[in-house]
């Protein structure tokens, strides 16, 4: 493992030990936001860690029809896409990205936690470093083996659009922003409509909790993060950004600090930003 106080993250040298282990799934969850122009299935396609499957946000989400991306799914479509790519119950986990540790792998962290399953963990530093250190792709398909998984949704894990509202007035729960700081003020264009930030939110963009290679930085340098944030993980959190992807990596960082049950705000700014009434502040938190 990564970090030894932690089941959510392996290294790369772990995975290598354990590739062919037949309780082991590895998962390519890979996605890019749409001004990058790039795919991320064909770049699996391309080159992939053995073994893996593809995880696509877009495609495990909420009906088609809704008006936001990659949305949380119910328990029923949720179940029956995971266990056509061989996830489900009995197996351990293990999420990459193409672009080291963060995006679209803690969102399928914390989706599959979520949803019960949570003998799942994070390759730290993602297809980068495992590519750095020499160690094998390929472009052969996995066909996969389909495999009951056992749904059990745990809502204290999710936040929606009213409870973040109500809590605008309560501020019973800390909200964390993992956008960059000049979105965050309003200072920067916000591809997701109005700019600016639910108030009483704090800003911790998720970048800051990584190190230059994609890894996660150790635990005492997430809490120091978190705190000089203004965030206590002593008490309840609740992660947002842009449309509820980034905001999952702070949630992983606060559990590799301890903080075991972050929530996420799903809809995020995407949602916020398009709702009539939000309110929103501009400035710093």
């Amino acid at each position: 493992m990564t970090n030894p106080t932690s089941d959510a993250l392996v290294s790369t040298q772990w995975l290598a030990d354990h590739l062919d282990a037949p309780d082991v799934r590895v998962v390519d969850a890979s996605w890019y936001m749409p001004a990058q122009n790039k795919n991320a299935r064909e770049i699996y396609n391309a080159q992939h860690i053995p073994g893996a499957v593809f995880f696509d946000i877009d495609e495990i989400a909420a009906d088609d029809s809704a008006p936001l991306p990659h949305m949380m799914p119910d328990a029923i479509k949720f179940s029956a896409k995971v266990r056509k790519l061989g996830l489900g119950d009995g197996v351990r986990i293990v999420v990459y990205g193409q672009t080291g540790s963060a995006l679209a792998a803690c969102r399928v962290w914390w989706m599959l936690r979520h949803f019960g399953h949570h003998d799942v963990a994070v390759l730290d530093g993602g297809l980068p470093k495992w590519l750095a250190e020499n160690r094998p792709v390929t472009d052969a398909p996995t066909p996969p083996r389909e495999r009951h998984f056992t749904a059990r949704a745990n809502s204290f894990l999710l936040r929606e659009y009213d409870q973040v509202l109500a809590n605008v007035k309560s501020k019973r729960e800390q909200l964390v922003d993992a956008r960059a700081t000049e979105r965050f003020t309003g200072d920067a264009d916000e591809p997701w409509g109005k700019a600016g930030h639910v108030p009483g939110s704090r800003n911790l963009p998720f970048d800051r909790l990584l190190n230059a290679d994609g890894t996660f930085k150790d635990a005492d340098a997430i809490r120091t993060a978190f705190h000089d944030a203004g965030v206590n993980l002593d008490k309840s959190v609740v992660a947002s950004c842009g449309s509820g992807v980034t905001a999952c990596v702070l949630a992983l960082g606060a559990y590799l600090a301890g903080k075991k049950e972050v929530a996420v705000y799903d809809g995020s700014w995407a949602e916020w930003a398009s709702t009539e009434g939000s309110p929103v502040d501009k400035g710093p938190a």
